[in-house]
């Protein structure tokens, strides 16, 4: 719900089919939309987007597949339960990919990730072994984003992994929980990348029927399409409703990897955004950083990959 320029929690978040109903006869528009070739060239004048989600622990299935870029975007669930050797596997694996931007969302699978959450004794001690309070604290092939926004090339990019799916991690409820996270989210965005579809795309579920056949968040569709507009919306979580639909201003894309059998079924989507006025990709730009605000890998952490 949208009123005097305020998202507020719909009455209904709780009963999505049944809401979904009722945003279509009100006539929000969803439609399919055909995605990049994965050979098209990349354009020195565009900034090339490569997205991928929910690889589960099987990234290394999907490499040799994942075409270069500007930007690699992961939406979450690249483990299957936050194991210390699935992060440890997974942030090499990332490290071996060229591109000079990598970003990654944490999802539903990644246990123990979220900041105040507890964890299994096993993780506390294998984490105590490593020296470090988090599995997350091992990505240092690539930038870990919650909650905060990146910027790359004048374009901002903000990552969330806040879901409905009661006993994950990055669980809130429908309505006001996940409107909280969601109201985060600066309106000059970008690229929003959040690990959740938004409600009516990307989201049917045909195999365990969370919440009713369609997962996704009203609040945060009503997010996007009311307050942050932004030209993309990356999210993964649902696999088997791989691909790109649009409202007409927006272009959602649900670049899940895996199938319902957590098989590597899908392979990675791209899209170009022009380059803004008074920006090049050569020389690399150092991206700015700010508290709570914008962050980036700068040009010396992009030489670790």
């Amino acid at each position: 719900m949208f009123e005097n320029g305020i998202i507020r929690a719909d009455p209904m978040s709780h009963k999505p089919v049944e809401l979904w109903k009722r945003y279509l006869k009100q006539g929000r528009v969803v439609e399919p939309v055909k995605t990049l070739r994965l050979n098209t060239p990349i354009y020195e004048n565009k900034v090339r987007f490569v997205c991928i989600s929910d690889t589960h622990e099987k990234m290394g299935q999907l490499l040799d597949s994942i075409p270069d870029g500007d930007v690699l975007i992961h939406a979450g669930d690249f483990t299957e339960g936050g194991d210390i050797g699935e992060v440890i596997k997974f942030n090499a694996e990332i490290g071996t990919l060229p591109h000079k931007y990598k970003f990654v969302v944490p999802g539903n699978h990644e246990l123990g990730f979220e900041d105040g959450e507890i964890m299994s004794d096993q993780q506390v001690a294998g984490l105590n072994m490593l020296g470090v309070r988090k599995a997350y604290e091992m990505l240092n092939n690539c930038e870990y984003i919650v909650d905060r926004t990146v910027e790359v090339y004048g374009l901002k990019i903000y990552g969330s992994p806040w879901h409905p799916m009661q006993g994950y991690s990055f669980y809130r409820s429908r309505g006001s929980a996940l409107l909280q996270k969601w109201n985060n989210i600066p309106s000059k965005v970008d690229v929003l990348v959040t690990h959740t579809p938004p409600l009516g795309h990307g989201d049917y579920n045909a195999w365990n029927k969370m919440d009713g056949i369609l997962a996704g968040c009203a609040e945060l569709l009503n997010t996007v399409e009311y307050r942050v507009k932004p030209k993309f919306h990356v999210f993964g979580h649902i696999h088997d409703r791989y691909g790109a639909t649009t409202n007409g201003a927006t272009t959602f894309i649900n670049a899940s990897s895996c199938d319902h059998k957590m098989n590597i079924a899908h392979p990675p989507i791209i899209f170009d955004i022009p380059l803004p006025y008074g920006h090049s990709k050569t020389p690399v730009e150092t991206a700015s950083v700010g508290s709570g605000s914008t962050a980036s890998c700068s040009p010396s952490e992009e030489d670790s990959d």
